[in-house]
């Protein structure tokens, strides 16, 4: 077994084997710091779809998958998670590669996470309980924990590893067996998944993984034998995903996106602000559904707010992102970095005013890179403030209290995160607590992968980690039986 990953992956993983492509078609991977090829994938039809969707409906009806014990399933996801961490560097510099994340955080996203999260759901796994008895007025019912059956996973570039076993991971725990589809834009990392469940013994057909574009995600959410989607993308992408899911009357979970606002109330200490600002704002250069790109500042400290913001902007080291002391990398794509200058251009030609940034940082001929880039003087109701751009572009917003802060902050379609600065943690978590979003911290920002995350509004439905997640992967059955099982 080697580090490093193949760079070529013209077969799909289905069954527990590599299988060839019905089509033709390929994807060219390039290097998004050089725009050097990096690697070809074959790309998906529906004809393959079919093949994955029947290889993890044999296993989960008829395979040893859907017959196993908690125990069972957890031992196997247990040397999963040994194989990933055995391939945890590669994985690491492959996906900075390929969607520019700095190595430094890919190493925790891409590299470790995905092992974490399948040890903490193994152990939830032994830890349940699929059954219990349940005394009843006729005698006895025993509840039973069943897998919801197979499940569409569609994941996005962004943290294509981590956001992949977010939803792999509980669903094995649960039973389930998987058909991944990830983006075309990390189309290479995804199969690392592969090969470590291959030197694991995940049986046959219980993860499967085919590349596509978005008619092969179509495919993949409107396949009669699919029980659950569970989607991370666009909310426009979301909504078509939800109307089907409730035509074909389908469980889903869907995480989509965010226009999330940082409050900085009249008393925040702005060193603070400074310290833990990166990863509540700036944090995979700006590519996080997370980012609080509205920074909600008081009016009597507008000035000193705008000016702490543009400070840390400057002080980004923008750069090939496997440098180490490279701290903001490229946009995942070209087309990717044209939208985000087109939302800058629509920032220019508002009422805004450019602090900082605002185009191509100079001396990078090469790579799909944006400068950090801040806005003051924008209206909550301007574009700038209310569409997602998913690149390192943010706007700053007065606000004169506690009360209008709130206000600002639920006047979006979106509700999926957010923080709150102030030298009073009460008053904070007072603030925090009238915010409508899936998840809020008070003078820091940092996912805790043993609570619930996910969205209110249209910013999704259902949440991923924590014990909520793998109750997702489960449906309830009642047996109705005689009161000799209380024992």
């Amino acid at each position: 077994m080697t580090d490093a990953p193949s760079l070529d992956r013209r077969r799909f993983f289905i069954d527990g084997d590599w299988a060839r492509p019905h089509g033709d078609d390929v994807h060219v991977a390039l290097e998004a710091a050089t725009e050097d090829v990096l690697g070809v994938a074959a790309m998906g039809t529906r004809a393959d779809v079919d093949d994955a969707v029947l290889a993890a409906r044999r296993a989960l009806d008829d395979g040893p998958w859907g017959r196993s014990a908690a125990g069972e399933r957890a031992d196997v996801m247990e040397r999963f998670a040994a194989a990933l961490r055995a391939r945890s560097r590669g994985t690491s510099t492959l996906v900075s590669r390929e969607n520019g994340m700095p190595l430094s955080l890919s190493t925790v996203m891409n590299g470790l996470a995905p092992g974490v999260l399948l040890e903490q759901y193994a152990q939830q796994a032994r830890d349940l309980g699929f059954e219990e008895v349940r005394p009843s007025a006729n005698g006895a019912t025993l509840v039973r924990r069943e897998p919801v059956g197979v499940v569409a996973a569609i994941t996005p570039w962004n943290y294509p590893q981590a956001l992949a076993m977010m939803k792999i991971a509980p669903a094995l725990a649960a039973g389930c067996t998987v058909v991944l589809k990830p983006s075309p834009e990390t189309a290479l990392d995804a199969y690392v998944l592969a090969d470590a469940a291959q030197e694991a013994g995940l049986p046959a057909g219980v993860l499967n993984i085919v590349l596509g574009d978005r008619e092969v995600g179509a495919a993949l959410v409107g396949h009669p034998l699919v029980d659950k989607v569970a989607f991370t993308g666009s909310t426009a992408a979301g909504r078509a995903i939800g109307a089907e899911c409730g035509r074909t009357m389908k469980r889903m979970s869907l995480e989509l996106g965010g226009k999330s606002a940082a409050i900085v109330l009249d008393d925040a200490d702005l060193q603070v602000l400074l310290d833990n600002i990166g990863p509540a704002s700036f944090m995979n250069n700006g590519q996080t559904c997370t980012t609080q790109a509205r920074i909600l500042a008081p009016r009597r400290r507008y000035d000193e707010v705008v000016d702490a913001i543009s400070t840390y902007a400057r002080s980004m080291v923008v750069g090939n992102p496997l440098d180490r002391g490279v701290t903001l990398g490229p946009m995942a794509s070209e087309a990717h970095r044209e939208r985000v200058l087109g939302m800058v251009e629509v920032g220019r030609s508002s009422g805004a005013r450019l602090v900082t940034g605002g185009g191509r940082p100079a001396g990078l001929g090469r790579g799909w890179f944006v400068e950090p880039t801040v806005f003051a003087d924008v209206e909550n109701s301007d574009r700038l403030a209310r569409e997602e751009v998913f690149g390192p572009v943010y706007a700053v917003v007065p606000h004169d209290g506690d009360d209008h802060a709130v206000e600002l902050a639920n006047d979006s379609e979106y509700g999926l995160a957010g923080s709150v600065w102030t030298a009073d943690e009460d008053r904070g978590v007072a603030v925090a607590r009238r915010v409508r979003t899936g998840s809020i911290g008070v003078n820091y920002y940092l996912q805790d992968l043993g609570a619930p995350f996910g969205g209110v509004k249209a910013s999704g439905v259902g949440r991923e980690l924590g014990p909520e997640a793998m109750a997702s992967y489960l449906e309830y059955k009642s047996v109705y039986v005689s009161a000799d099982l209380l024992g």
